[in-house]
């Protein structure tokens, strides 16, 4: 089996609930960890059935969950008390909770993976945790398996649909200052007039030498960032490089040129 194969597979039995109590940020880094040989013992959402799973699967022995399993939770707002400060909703790494700032906040149970992230931030503690009324309502071995399966192929979907606009929008407003950057440096250089850099002042030049310099610095960034996520095998943080490296290279192009013939 190939790295990248078993990578997904110890991912397909993790609960997708993205707690961090593993000690990782999110079940896939987690998985990826365990391909290189960390313990398989650090999920308590996946409890002692996972652990099996996980030890059948890697070959690692069976050993003590580091922390006591638990069973499926679902957050809950007491809405009365929420401030609207939306940190519960910067927390969560699944999108399962609405609101807008300073207007009440509630959780879309069927969309929570009870991982408790959401618990800590908030700064008037209206959280609670409680078990998960479709866990509860199973009757049956074969519902509860069916359920965990739902929740997993549901937070593994939202956490990845999650993670790709953050980056989205990292993306944007990093773009967008660079952008300015350099439209201050493009004003600052026209001042000068347009043509050779001959008689343009010194402060000048090194105005364009920094916004080269900012420019090399964001590709060499970006290319980092792509050849981590090959290195990983992470599709989405791959995909996102690649979309990146064409807009910092044209933006370090127009730097250079700016700096050579002294165009606005």
């Amino acid at each position: 089996m190939s790295r990248r194969d078993l990578i997904e597979a110890i991912d397909a039995l993790l609960p997708q609930t993205q707690c961090g109590k593993c000690g990782f940020d999110g079940c896939l880094p987690y998985a990826q960890a365990i391909a290189e040989g960390e313990p398989i013992n650090r999920c308590p959402p996946g409890g002692d059935a996972t652990l099996e799973r996980l030890a059948g699967l890697t070959g690692q022995p069976v050993q003590p969950l580091a922390e006591p399993s638990q069973l499926p939770l679902t957050a809950v707002i007491r809405e009365a008390e929420c401030i609207g400060c939306t940190k519960c909703i910067q927390a969560c790494p699944v999108d399962a909770i609405l609101g807008a700032a300073k207007r009440m906040h509630t959780v879309i149970v069927d969309e929570c993976t009870g991982c408790e992230l959401c618990v800590a931030p908030c700064p008037v503690d209206c959280i609670d945790m409680v078990p998960h009324p479709a866990w509860q309502a199973a009757e049956s071995e074969a519902d509860r398996e069916a359920y965990l399966e739902r929740r997993a192929d549901l937070g593994r979907r939202r956490h990845r649909a999650r993670q790709a606009r953050l980056a989205r929008q990292a993306k944007e407003k990093r773009l967008e200052r660079q952008k300015r950057l350099m439209q201050q440096r493009r004003h600052a250089g026209s001042e000068g007039g347009a043509g050779s850099n001959t008689g343009v002042g010194p402060g000048r030049l090194r105005q364009r030498q920094m916004a080269v310099n900012a420019a090399e610095q964001a590709v060499k960034r970006v290319r980092q960032q792509l050849e981590s996520a090959q290195r990983r095998q992470d599709a989405p943080a791959e995909a996102t490089a690649r979309a990146q490296l064409p807009e910092a290279e044209q933006l370090l192009a127009d730097a250079r040129s700016a700096l050579e013939n002294g165009t606005p």
